[in-house]
């Protein structure tokens, strides 16, 4: 079944505003990227910000549904393992060029405070995902830990740029584990 022109055109801008920028893609880039005429995207997005407002939105809820799905099928004491690993397949396979809340974070800072506000809501959103995994596996601090796994996991987003995708991904989970491997010795 092929997909709705609203779900194209958001497929369709988020793969322009991952790769290009948000305000250096324009919506005449869009369309005809998505083979709409502008009325169309109009139809569905009463602006630009809209359009924006509503990828962040759908790439975040796929993004939370995979976290989620991870940590749901962990075996006991590996939720927040098994969320690391979960984010690191996000990141091979969506998001090898960064974390497009922190390019909307850095373009929207002075532009829009609802689609800033927005990633920065992603963000905690994360970190109380992360927080959740912690707490399930039974570990002390749990807050304090899940800080230090989301600066770890927030570090990856940049390190694959820089170090390329499998030494950002081992790294990461290294770092983790022996976070986890502290914890849990704290705990005996």
């Amino acid at each position: 079944m092929p997909a709705s022109k609203r779900d194209h055109l958001l497929a369709t801008a988020e793969r322009l505003f991952y790769e290009q920028g948000f305000h250096a893609t324009g919506i005449d880039r869009i369309v005809a990227a998505a083979g709409v005429v502008r009325m169309t995207l109009y139809n569905h997005f009463a602006s630009k910000e809209a359009l924006v407002t509503a990828v962040l939105q759908t790439r975040h809820e796929r993004f939370v549904a995979s976290l989620d799905a991870a940590t749901a099928t962990a075996p006991p004491g590996q939720a927040t393992r098994a969320l690391v690993e979960a984010h690191g397949r996000w990141l091979e396979h969506s998001s090898q060029q960064g974390c497009i809340m922190v390019k909307a974070m850095g373009e929207f800072a002075e532009h829009s405070a609802e689609v800033h506000a927005l990633a920065i809501s992603a963000k905690r959103d994360l970190l109380a995902r992360i927080e959740a995994a912690v707490a399930r596996d039974g570990l002390d601090h749990h807050a304090e830990l899940a800080r230090r796994l989301f600066m770890v996991l927030e570090g990856s987003n940049t390190a694959v740029v820089l170090l390329g995708m499998q030494p950002a991904l081992a790294d990461t989970l290294a770092v983790a584990d022996a976070l986890l491997t502290a914890a849990r010795s704290e705990r005996s």
